[in-house]
Parts: C-alpha cells; sequence; structure tokens
C-alpha cells in the first residue's frame, strides 16, 4: 500500500482552501464546519498554493499568543510555503516526508503548483486498516481450502 499513489488516496476527496486576507475566526469556522484539520492558503489572482493553516497553527500561533481572531488574517499565522507533494508520488514518500518533517498535512500539487488535494497523516490509518482486512480476507481463504 506504501507504493499506491497519492492521488488515489485523495480522489474524490473535498479539501478547504481560503485566500491570505480572509480572517482567522473565517477559517476555523470553515475547519469546525468541514470537520477539517487543515486549510490550504492560496493566491487569489492564480490560484497556486502559498501556504498551510492547521489546528496547530491556531491553537500555537492565535490562541497561544492571544491574537484576535476577528482581525488576524490567516497569512499571519499560515505555514508559508508548505512541502507538498506531486500527485503520481507514492503515499509512503509523503508519509516519510510528513513523518521527517514533523507535521502532520502535506498539500498534493499540479505541476504550476495549484492545489488538488491534502494528504494527512490520518490517512495512514485508512491504509493500514485496507491493508489488514486484505490480509484478513487471505488468511479466510487460506483456512476455506484447508
Amino acid at each position: 500500500m506504501p507504493n499506491r499513489p497519492v492521488i488515489k488516496i485523495i480522489q474524490n476527496r473535498d479539501f478547504l482552501t481560503s485566500t491570505p486576507e480572509k480572517s482567522v475566526r473565517a477559517v476555523a469556522a470553515h475547519m469546525k464546519q468541514y470537520r477539517a484539520g487543515a486549510v490550504l492558503v492560496v493566491d487569489a489572482d492564480d490560484g497556486k498554493l502559498i501556504g498551510i493553516c492547521t489546528e496547530r497553527d491556531l491553537a500555537f500561533k492565535v490562541l497561544a499568543e492571544g491574537l484576535d481572531a476577528n482581525t488576524t488574517p490567516v497569512r499571519s499565522v499560515m505555514s508559508a510555503n508548505p512541502e507538498s507533494i506531486a500527485p503520481e508520488k507514492p503515499f509512503g514518500h509523503a508519509l516519510h516526508r510528513m513523518f521527517e518533517g514533523g507535521f502532520r498535512h502535506m498539500p498534493v500539487v499540479d505541476p504550476i503548483g495549484r492545489p488538488i488535494g491534502v494528504i494527512s497523516a490520518r490517512d495512514a490509518l485508512g491504509v493500514e486498516l485496507l491493508h489488514f482486512r486484505e490480509e484478513v480476507e487471505q488468511r479466510d481463504h487460506i483456512a476455506e481450502v484447508l
């Protein structure tokens, strides 16, 4: 499963985007509404990825610092120029890069840098469960044959 392309993990999955001027409160409300752990921040003109704002950014950079969520633009607290991955790369490669970089979300971008999705460390659990289910099915089949 780690060799499965990232695009297969994120296909048919929605993701959130924001422009850099949007308030932190609006971004947080959007994240809450859609139960998302991250919002990809895009340039308003060309749609290219310029940052990512995660739950950790909101907790550590807004709440812990006592910023006003109504007046603070997301550009002030986002992680600028986040590491991203191409859709054809293996999922295992994305997980390795997230582990090495110490982050939980990685934007997936097209060849010109526009986001097409986001991969999460939580996705690894889904892949592992799928792999586990396949193993159980194989064992059940072997047991039937025996």
